[in-house]
């Protein structure tokens, strides 16, 4: 199991956002709170990814020590700012490689990724569903775990042009009935909003006016803080949260596959604003627009 966060809004230290929080990342590494019987401690290595100002990419630090051990990256996020970051300290599944390239998060252009969790029966379980994937997928795959051939499938239905909630429903749903029992809490940004599952695990959330972090444990005391439902996938840009049933998704991405040219309108949100998938995507392109 891993530990993982993403914040969007004002810029701020890595370190304020990572390393100096009472219960943040650096204390979830060697003593986190709600692990679910997934471990004790998260030292198999961590990663930070952000995105600099007037930068259109994110950029990474990654290893495969413990956050607490690397006095390096403590000295860079004192001295880097970032308005939009994903970050994941690692406990790494019995029989997969502890090395650098294993941590979140994974990119591709814009995109961060992270999974917190474990894929039950690895590797046979999900093994109809790489094969699915292009081979040149599987052979550039980060790393031979089941986090980095989640975020193949994910990627794989991005660049097939599906918008990201239901990019990462549908592989939490495949997954899920192939390999039951898995944990796949999936964190997905693109620097400008954030797509999170919670399945089998802890999910928060928080959101301010100009803010928004989500986050697999609440990182202080304060107020604010809402727990995802199991079950369910975040769509959330800063002052604005959306939490939908995973199942509900799964079956209106499927539903549209299936009948390209019928439309439903038939989902009902849970959440503390009740804007429809277009609402979103769209107030999404105006923040966008007014950077």
């Amino acid at each position: 199991m891993c530990r993982h966060l993403v914040y969007l809004g004002p810029p701020r230290p890595l370190a304020a956002l990572v390393l100096e929080p009472e219960y943040g990342l650096l204390r979830q590494s060697y003593a986190p709170r709600d692990m679910r019987g997934g471990g004790t401690v998260n030292a198999d290595g961590f990663g930070v990814g952000w995105y600099p100002p007037g930068a259109g990419l994110p950029t990474r630090y990654r290893t495969e020590r413990p956050l607490w051990t690397d006095q390096s990256f403590a000295e860079l996020a004192a001295v880097t700012e970032a308005g939009a970051l994903l970050a994941s300290v690692r406990t790494a599944t019995v029989g997969m490689p502890i090395v650098s390239t294993a941590c979140a998060p994974f990119t591709d252009g814009h995109w961060l990724f992270s999974h917190n969790g474990v894929v039950r029966g690895w590797p046979g379980a999900v093994a109809p569903l790489a094969a699915a994937l292009p081979v040149t997928d599987l052979l550039t795959l980060d790393a031979p775990t089941d986090a980095a051939l989640l975020w193949a499938l994910v990627r794989h239905r991005l660049l097939a042009g599906l918008p990201p909630e239901a990019a990462l429903a549908g592989v939490v749903a495949e997954v899920a009935a192939a390999a039951p029992g898995s944990r796949l809490n999936l964190l997905l940004t693109d620097g400008r909003g954030v797509y999170a599952t919670a399945w089998s695990h802890a999910l928060a959330v928080r959101t301010e006016p100009h803010a928004v972090t989500v986050a697999s444990e609440p990182h202080d005391v304060l107020p604010g803080w809402t727990p995802v439902p199991d079950q369910h996938l975040l769509m959330a840009r800063p002052g604005h949260v959306d939490i939908r049933p995973i199942a509900e998704l799964a079956t209106a991405t499927r539903h549209t596959a299936s009948h390209s040219n019928s439309h439903t309108d038939s989902h009902t949100s849970v959440t503390v604003t009740h804007r429809t998938m277009t609402e979103f995507s769209d107030a999404t392109e105006n923040h966008r627009g007014a950077e």
